[in-house]
């Protein structure tokens, strides 16, 4: 796509600090780019990069303090944004300028219904005179993909799933039709098939209304797709610029080039050996079922919901199964009741040879230590009040025979290391770290008991590439030298081919394809799973796998 020649948006010389107790610590160093009617600008970093900060400049979200702008100009369409009262900014926010946020959870509000969320943009900047509020509201939730909007626009955040919420999220930021979206990892919750549509929706609106669209990612894949040109930032600084092609094809910088060699590359998609696992069934799971009785209306019958309907597999183990399905496919509500968050309706899973849905007291606490659970939100998953230390020490603190209390700072340490992390980052608090940090905890949380197994509901959605690969890496190791087994829920199928020995394919709450992975992906069956594997974003030129690319 070509855009204007002329930016709508121009940063000069950015530079945010943040108060702490010692120094400012730099966020953004200098930092400068630009974007035109009708271009896409994607920016590439790892968590920590400055990507969030240098966007959130434009929208005045940098609380002063503890943000400092330094330095630095941003003019938006012949007018400087630092210089605009909150008056001025209200009329720019929402309706010329507008955010998608990458947690839509903590931006929703939990007791409002979406459907009034959504009217609130048109209701704050007088746009509802064209036409019934509602009536639009519904059109948005519809072009979003949000199934049955009539009814669900009267539903409340919570009673969505993850990919669903940043869904209704995207019909906020879309609603006034914005001269600049800024995407902040817009489609990081969303199955494949989704984020196709989401992509084509934001480049049916770029074509529609001309506008520019600066998105922030960590899927490569997504980037070589959507973007025009590319900046890399690393350290607060940008590393790297230029065309998108140019960038995928032949980069310049060793922070880019380590950025390309994590992605899986090839036709498998395999970044490791997977050993040949012939072990013991470790878990069964025989029709399990779980229903639950909605309310159609105040004199309408309830409707019964079938969110996982007689599912039935195999697990062994050191064996790793991957679980893929659209949101509200039914895999999250698997993972809950294996983990005895939620009650069957009907079925029976049986670990070790135990019914999980029969243990009580010591033996359900005996359990609940040999599994372990990374959620798909880790900031919802986290006590705010509590330290890293103290989170990861938990499970220790549960099951006091797994280690002697004296070596559990020392634990807390090497599980930190583990997962990317520095020892110095045990004494803060969640709300310190990015997305991506936090899984990273939640991650070392699940660790910490020594499990045979662990169920990973989306446990890498929220990292950048780099931070995915190190992550699976060091879960196929720790797989390999302790005999673990994961049951591995992702909509991320490049992640989930890298990984899986099977792959269990669900829709509408029923499993529709089995298969080891690699038959599976070579020749779906169902047409549901090819339907799949047909979204999967595809490059407009191919990226050379650099020679360097083990990380």
């Amino acid at each position: 796509m070509t855009g204007a020649n002329t930016p709508i948006l121009q940063i000069d010389d950015l530079t945010v600090d943040f108060l702490s107790e010692g120094d400012p610590v730099r966020a953004v160093d200098g930092v400068s780019f630009h974007v035109c009617p009708g271009e896409t600008l994607v920016i590439l970093g790892e968590s920590g990069s400055g990507k969030s900060v240098s966007t959130g400049t434009v929208m005045g979200l940098i609380d002063c303090p503890p943000g400092d702008i330094v330095s630095g100009s941003l003019i938006f369409d012949g007018t400087d944004l630092s210089n605009l009262d909150e008056e001025g900014r209200r009329g720019l926010n929402g309706r010329r300028i507008a955010m998608i946020f990458q947690d839509p959870l903590a931006y929703l509000n939990p007791v409002y219904t979406v459907g009034r969320q959504i009217a609130e943009v048109f209701e704050s900047h007088d746009a509802g005179a064209e036409g019934p509020v509602r009536d639009k509201v519904i059109q948005l939730m519809q072009r979003v993909g949000i199934p049955e909007p009539e009814t669900r626009i009267d539903y409340y955040p919570h009673q969505f799933s993850g990919g669903q919420r940043q869904r209704v999220m995207i019909a906020m930021a879309i609603a006034l039709k914005p001269d600049i979206l800024i995407a902040d990892e817009p489609t990081t919750a969303l199955d494949v098939s989704v984020q196709a549509q989401i992509l084509e929706l934001l480049g049916d609106l770029q074509r529609e209304t001309g506008m520019a669209l600066i998105m922030i990612t960590h899927d490569l894949e997504v980037a070589a797709v959507m973007a025009d040109r590319i900046i890399v930032m690393n350290g607060g600084k940008v590393v790297e610029s230029g065309k998108a092609e140019e960038v995928f094809t032949n980069p310049d910088h060793a922070y880019t080039r380590r950025l390309m060699a994590a992605v899986p590359h090839g036709s498998s998609g395999r970044r490791h050996p997977r050993p040949a696992v012939e072990g013991e069934t470790l878990l069964q799971v025989e029709n399990l079922s779980k229903h639950y009785m909605l309310n159609a209306g105040l004199f309408s019958p309830k409707i019964e919901f079938k969110a996982v309907d007689d599912v039935s597999f195999v697990l062994r183990r050191g064996e790793t199964l991957g679980i893929v399905g659209e949101s509200g496919s039914g895999k999250s509500s698997i993972a809950r009741m294996l983990l005895r968050l939620n009650d069957p309706t009907s079925g029976r899973a049986l670990f070790a040879g135990d019914n999980i849905f029969q243990l009580e007291g010591k033996a359900l606490n005996g359990f609940r230590r040999r599994v372990q659970m990374v959620f798909q939100d880790p900031f919802g998953s986290m006590n705010p009040r509590m330290n890293v230390r103290a989170i990861i020490s938990e499970p220790l603190v549960i099951h006091r025979d797994i280690l002697p209390r004296a070596r559990w700072n020392d634990r807390v340490v090497e599980l930190l290391e583990l997962v990317g992390l520095k020892a110095e980052h045990a004494d803060r608090h969640p709300h310190q770290f990015s997305g991506g940090q936090r899984q990273r905890i939640a991650i070392a949380r699940a660790l910490a008991s020594d499990p045979e197994l662990i169920v990973c509901d989306e446990a890498v959605s929220a990292l950048d590439v780099s931070i995915q690969m190190q992550v699976i890496e060091l879960l196929s190791e720790l797989r390999q030298r302790l005999g673990l087994s994961y049951l591995f829920i992702t909509h991320d199928l490049p992640i989930v081919r890298a990984f899986a020995d099977r792959v269990l394919v669900m829709q509408n709450g029923r499993v529709v394809e089995e298969n080891e992975t690699e038959a599976l992906f070579a020749s779906p069956r169902h047409p549901y799973t090819q339907a799949l594997l047909s979204a999967v974003p595809k490059p407009k030129w191919t990226v050379v796998e650099p020679a360097d690319s083990v990380i």
